[in-house]
């Protein structure tokens, strides 16, 4: 049995039931399942890994609901700089399509070496094109090298622009394949166990890049197997005029009559939807991905997210694809997503006599309205959680999977906040983590990854990377 001590946290968030945030506290794991939470002296002696927390702040694993590894390989690209969505994408198609699969493992070993040292313990990747070789499998065996909790897609993308969607015929795939290959995936990798390492999503790409046939044969083949469901939606009004001239239906109630909604399906994004839809959502049980630094950076919009908390909906963070953030930094994410709601307080609805108006006394307020860094960190962690299905991970706590991470407090940039250092998480700076721990594994110490050698993987990537851009 491997045992894990950590103690003596200046500060430990515990996102349980009570919201704890305990001082002078520790945890302590066994076989990568807490068993204690609380006070050092609650805790036992001696363990077969010790960590000393003084002067640190503990906080449960983030986690990641949208990702596309792959895409480190073309962060920064050239022509693909100042693009919204649509001509992004056209740009980088055929070059996502050239990796082969030792750029795949690279790209993911360096997606998922960034996100753990922001505090990432569990990630889901969309990826979902699948040509020159490249395939799944490559990406789950570096996830289980580095250490990282990872949900995986089965992506696809079955409507080329022969057929009225948006990415080349040699982009796409054949329907009779994707099926015989997700198939093959869930059978060979899915484990739906208590402290699971490993599970597959299906994810067709979105509505303008796969068919309705493939979309309902894709669901009927998740419920089968009982694995989740996700795409892309309601990302940009583009994707909005698609599905209204190629179906006269709205994103939402397109996916609806495809048997797109329900507790097991998650959308990324979801942007631009009207007050019905988001109490669709919360029916359903729908969740949304929320990824600010990639809306911002395309122009997509921003996402109503007080109003699908408010709401109920399961709301995650996604960091999205590293060419359209570009960083894989989860803990940016977050405070991100902070701000970006209370940026969005300063709209007036589009029937309103401005575009903007400013916060004052004349237009008050209510707290309730305003995106609290606690309330973020939830979108972090619990939030990520409830998205993905999982009741192991989100909180520490007894029963959970022993996956977290620390940041130092003595630093410059947390000078002057630390009279609360939770908020300080979120206002302040984002800082690297100085401790990961996934599944009572240390991956990230002193702020370097240890379970594998990264300059290797850093070289191998930049030289594939240039290879790619080559052409």
């Amino acid at each position: 049995m491997a045992t894990l001590l950590a103690k003596n946290a200046s500060v430990l968030v515990t996102m349980d039931g009570g919201r704890r945030e305990l001082k002078n506290a520790g945890l302590y794991a066994e076989d990568g399942i807490l068993k204690k939470v609380g006070p050092n002296e609650e805790l036992p002696a001696t363990a077969d890994t010790v960590i000393d927390l003084t002067g640190q702040i503990c906080l449960p694993g983030f986690v990641n609901t949208h990702h596309h590894l792959n895409q480190t390989l073309t962060r920064n690209f050239p022509g693909a700089q100042d693009n919204n969505l649509f001509p992004w994408l056209k740009a980088l198609y055929r070059v996502w399509a050239r990796t082969t699969p030792e750029a795949s493992r690279a790209s993911t070993l360096v997606g998922l070496a960034e996100l753990a040292l922001s505090g990432c313990t569990t990630v889901f990747d969309h990826s979902y094109v699948f040509k020159n070789g490249n395939n799944v499998d490559c990406q789950i065996e570096a996830a289980r090298d580095i250490g990282v909790r990872f949900h995986a897609s089965r992506g696809s993308m079955s409507l080329g622009e022969s057929k009225g969607g948006l990415p080349p015929d040699d982009c796409v795939e054949e329907e009779p394949f994707i099926l015989k290959d997700s198939q093959r995936v869930i059978e060979k990798y899915h484990d739906a166990s208590t402290g699971s390492m490993t599970q597959i999503v299906l994810a067709p790409c979105s509505p303008f890049s796969v068919t309705t046939s493939l979309l309902t044969e894709t669901a009927k083949l998740a419920r089968h197997y009982k694995v989740k469901l996700h795409t892309h939606l309601c990302e940009t009004l583009d994707e909005e005029r698609f599905t209204l001239e190629r179906f006269q239906l709205r994103p939402v109630d397109w996916m609806e009559s495809l048997g797109w909604l329900g507790e097991d399906v998650w959308f990324a994004h979801a942007i631009h939807v009207d007050d019905d839809e988001i109490k669709k959502f919360a029916a359903t049980g729908c969740g949304a991905a929320h990824c600010p630094c990639s809306n911002m950076r395309l122009g997509s919009g921003i996402a109503p997210i007080k109003k699908y908390m408010a709401a109920g909906v399961k709301v995650g963070l996604g960091v999205d694809g590293s060419a359209s953030n570009d960083s894989s930094n989860i803990l940016m994410e977050a405070r991100q997503a902070m701000l970006l709601a209370r940026l969005r307080l300063g709209l007036l609805p589009p029937e309103g006599p401005r575009k903007y108006m400013y916060l004052s006394q004349s237009h008050p307020v209510r707290a309730k309205e305003w995106m609290t860094a606690r309330e973020a960190l939830e979108l972090a962690t619990l939030g990520g959680a409830s998205v993905l299905g999982r009741s192991d991970i989100g909180s520490l706590e007894p029963g959970k999977c022993a996956d977290f991470f620390t940041l130092d407090l003595n630093t410059i940039g947390y000078a002057g906040a630390l009279h609360d250092p939770v908020a300080a998480v979120l206002f302040c700076a984002p800082q690297p983590a100085r401790t990961t721990v996934i599944n009572g594994r240390v991956v990230v110490k002193d702020g370097e990854i240890v379970t594998m050698d990264m300059a290797p993987v850093v070289a191998t990537h930049n030289r594939l990377a240039a290879k790619l851009a080559e052409g």
